[in-house]
């Protein structure tokens, strides 16, 4: 902490009043009325709405629809960000498309070429993006012998610093309206060597850990979706659940600490419960999920697992086994209406909790996953409440909790 104030001293010294931000931030106050409104005014109403006039939902998935609506659509309206130049590929404006980290490179190539957000204004802009990828620096400066993580260190604190220098909108809000995305399990630890990146930044990552000082203010949680070949997965129409004959699924390596537990109490021992740790050459790991009612999907090494979004392209009903986990959009959707989720010490009562759940609201949670598709579905280009426009939303809320003042 003693770090955080000396970097914020220093900033603060010799900083004068600017009226550019002082009129945004009065822009910035109406639509935070305005959303505040629209909260408070359906805050206790089960109304389900439609978020748009050609879709009408069946299951309200949202926390709060009427709120959630309001803010999109003044995001629409208002939102600008401004993407630094400096920093050259393959490091920077550049990221993998084809791994499990395919979304640090779906991201930056999409917002890259985005004409409805992005401004070459630097003024006008809201927040500004820091378009490095945790995941290239690692690939390419990190050595797996020596294993020398300043690498990541050295890169980003020098980032920063070049950019800090040479504009004024780093030090005009200590950072707090700069973002870095990140589907690294490194992604928190490379913004750790700088204190203002760190605790002030708004941070988009994959690996939301409340135990790795995930801060859900500043921080947005963004759904792992691995994409083998770099093409871009579409949601596979399912069986409908009366043929769904399978309770739950689940197959993957036994690594982390919630995996051994799952795979030691269930692997082989149950026909209702299927759990693999290799899947047998005859199966299908699509179809076993497709033919599934429930798809358990467990941590690994790290908190986020692409079985989330694998499990609602196939419309099978999730089953979060994490700890300390910051579900992706929580802030908007609300999870429970489409979702089980179960803590470690329940994986031997697994599937009592899952027969103990009454068909026809195990029907909504399965309508609940049809609904909530769009919002993880990636496009290009991007489509109105996709998973890209939901993280763009997501930042957005994020700089609206952050006042500047000049």
């Amino acid at each position: 902490m003693t770090k955080l104030r000396d970097e914020i001293d220093k900033v603060l010294i010799g900083r004068k009043k600017d009226e550019k931000i002082e009129n945004m931030e009065e822009e910035l106050t109406r639509a935070r009325v305005l959303t505040k409104q629209a909260f408070e005014s359906f805050r206790n109403t089960s109304s389900i709405i439609s978020l748009e006039d050609d879709v009408q939902p069946h299951v309200n998935i949202y926390k709060n629809a009427f709120a959630f609506k309001r803010s999109y659509l003044l995001m629409e309206k208002m939102f600008k960000i401004y993407i630094y130049d400096e920093g050259e590929p393959p490091l920077f404006h550049h990221g993998p498309c084809r791994s499990i980290y395919s979304m640090e490179g779906i991201f930056i190539n999409l917002i890259e070429k985005n004409n409805q957000f992005i401004t070459k204004n630097r003024d006008e802009a809201h927040v500004y993006f820091l378009p490095f990828s945790v995941a290239m620096i690692i690939e390419h400066l990190f050595d797996p012998i020596i294993r020398d993580k300043a690498v990541l260190e050295r890169t980003v604190v020098d980032y920063v610093s070049i950019i800090s220098h040479k504009y004024p909108y780093w030090n005009r809000s200590l950072g707090a309206d700069h973002f870095m995305l990140s589907c690294h399990d490194w992604g928190p630890r490379a913004t750790w060597y700088h204190p203002l990146l760190y605790f002030h930044s708004i941070r988009a990552l994959c690996n939301a850990n409340t135990s790795e000082n995930f801060n859900p203010r500043k921080d947005l949680s963004i759904p792992e979706i691995n994409l083998a070949t770099g093409e871009f997965a579409v949601p596979i129409q399912g069986s409908v659940p009366s043929d769904r004959n399978i309770l739950g699924f689940f197959a993957g390596r036994m690594h982390g600490r919630i995996r051994p537990a799952l795979l030691s109490y269930w692997k082989g021992k149950d026909e209702d419960l299927q759990v693999y740790e290799e899947l047998p050459k005859d199966k299908s790991y699509s179809e076993m999920m497709k033919r599934s009612k429930y798809c358990l999907c467990p941590s690994g090494y790290e908190v986020a697992s692409p079985r989330v979004v694998e499990a609602i392209y196939a419309e099978c009903v999730p089953v979060l086994i994490s700890q300390n986990y910051i579900l992706p959009f929580s802030d908007v959707l609300d999870w429970t209406t489409f979702s089980v989720q179960v803590s470690l010490t329940e994986i031997p009562n697994l599937k009592k909790i899952l027969m103990e759940i009454p068909y026809e609201k195990y029907l909504q949670m399965h309508e609940g996953v049809r609904q909530v598709q769009r919002h993880f579905v990636m496009n290009d280009p991007p489509k109105r409440f996709d998973v890209f426009h939901m993280i763009i939303h997501s930042i957005w809320l994020r700089r609206l909790n952050v006042r500047i003042h000049s």
